[in-house]
């Protein structure tokens, strides 16, 4: 039991951790950035919600409750961090008049995207179904210990820049995201949904 919920705990960590799948780590960064340090509780509760849906669309995938196209998830993916990156960019100057509910269910959405995007992957890792949803939330404990870490390297680094190199918050996050969206677009293109 011990070994199979750490077998699935690595292998979360690594889904988030890998930088073959850098689009996961890009998502987080993206949705963290123009948090800082005192944000950090509601921080954390997005990125739990992005883990919560990712978790739901798994269970959804792996049993064939959903089953979506696999071209087109894997061009959702980048469109949702592209959505995002847009979205930080236009709301820079008005970070602190963001909706935080608005936010939950967009963020609530892109984890169900990102999830279905693996369905199909993590079927193939887990041997018996009568374990499945164990193994999935095993999976997902990895998946968000894995994005705490991304999310306390970015609130490192943006309290580096913007305490000693006086970069403002708006900058800060002006960059990043223009940054993540020069990252992006190509994925979105190289897609097989236009291929």
């Amino acid at each position: 039991m011990l070994q199979s919920f750490l077998k699935f705990l690595e292998l979360g960590l690594y889904h988030i951790l890998n930088f073959d799948g850098y689009d996961h780590i890009l998502f987080v960064i993206i949705v963290s950035v123009p948090f800082i340090f005192k944000d950090w509780k509601r921080l954390l509760i997005l990125i739990s919600v992005f883990t919560l849906g990712h978790t739901l669309s798994l269970i959804l995938g792996v049993y064939d409750i959903v089953n979506l196209n696999v071209n087109v998830t894997e061009w959702l993916i980048p469109i949702t961090i592209f959505f995002m990156a847009v979205y930080n960019i236009l709301t820079a100057e008005k970070s602190k008049q963001r909706r935080p509910y608005l936010m939950y269910g967009i963020v609530l959405f892109f984890g169900l995207v990102h999830g279905l995007g693996f369905a199909n992957a993590f079927e193939s890792l887990v041997h018996s179904k009568e374990n499945t949803i164990l193994s999935i939330l095993e999976f997902s404990i990895g998946i968000e210990i894995g994005q705490f870490i991304i999310v306390l390297c970015t609130l490192i680094l943006s309290f580096v820049f913007q305490s000693i190199f006086r970069f403002s918050n708006r900058d800060w996050v002006l960059v990043i995201s223009s940054i993540i969206l020069g990252f992006i677009l190509p994925l979105i293109f190289m897609s097989p949904m236009f291929s």
